[in-house]
């Protein structure tokens, strides 16, 4: 069965670990590599590939040392070039709206409005059938899909609290145009079929534009599913010296 582990999400750091059997991935690396290996336990040995979204040091700060380290990334090719290892061997570049395998998995994945070129969603089919969507960092989804057991998606602010707030409008705009409301994310969830679905996770809250618990109990209403909220990432303590 799959599973989906979310391990930090939004501003101070990406990294969410997905499961099926015996197979894993992640997506992200936005930590450090020393936390990421430490976060997820036993190091990256037991990763079959790391998935990431687009080049911002949220999401991909750890990919150079993911590759050194002997795990595949796939990503854009916008964000290896940016990220200067469009040409590693290591590194698999995709193509929005054309499928990619990588031992047990089935990667999907599909182009997102962010100010970061090549920004990708994705939907990942693990060696169960069970098929998790995932999309962050971007002011909308235009597409339906089917099949879902897990949705894993960006509320990051309500557009009432925004509208309220006393943030530069510079600010407050770049919200709007490239991250994902609560109200959009409930018209995505509402264009979609549910029926599969056993769980959904919320994304990248805003520290000072999201209500944790009245999203979590707008998505219940509103879909009927059981919803989690992604904890924030958290700096572990440092190690005691030998």
């Amino acid at each position: 069965m799959l599973s989906f582990t979310p391990i930090g999400s939004g501003s101070s750091g990406n990294l969410y670990l997905v499961a099926d059997g015996a197979s894993q991935l992640a997506i992200e690396c936005g930590l450090s590599f020393r936390e990421m290996r430490r976060r997820l336990g036993f190091g990256l040995s037991g990763l079959d590939a790391v998935l990431v979204s687009h080049i911002h040091g949220d999401h991909a700060k750890a990919l150079v040392d993911v590759l050194g380290a002997g795990v595949p990334v796939l990503a854009s090719g916008e964000t290896l070039e940016a990220a200067g290892v469009a040409r590693h061997h290591n590194a698999r570049a995709l193509t929005a709206g054309v499928p990619e395998c990588i031992g047990d998995w089935r990667v999907l994945p599909f182009d997102l409005r962010h100010d970061a070129p090549g920004t990708l969603g994705f939907v990942v089919e693990g060696p169960s059938g069970e098929r998790l969507f995932y999309v962050t960092d971007t002011a909308f989804v235009p597409y339906r899909f089917e099949r879902l057991n897990i949705i894993t998606i960006e509320t990051n602010y309500s557009e009432a609290i925004l509208r309220k707030s006393g943030e530069p409008a510079k600010r407050k705009l770049r919200s709007l145009r490239y991250h994902m409301s609560l109200e959009r994310a409930l018209g995505f969830l509402a264009a979609n079929d549910l029926s599969g679905v056993r769980e959904i996770w919320l994304l990248h809250l805003s520290d000072a534009h999201s209500d944790e618990q009245a999203f979590r109990e707008a998505v219940r209403a509103a879909t009927g599913k059981p919803v989690f909220v992604a904890p924030a990432a958290r700096a572990s303590r440092p190690e005691a010296s030998a």
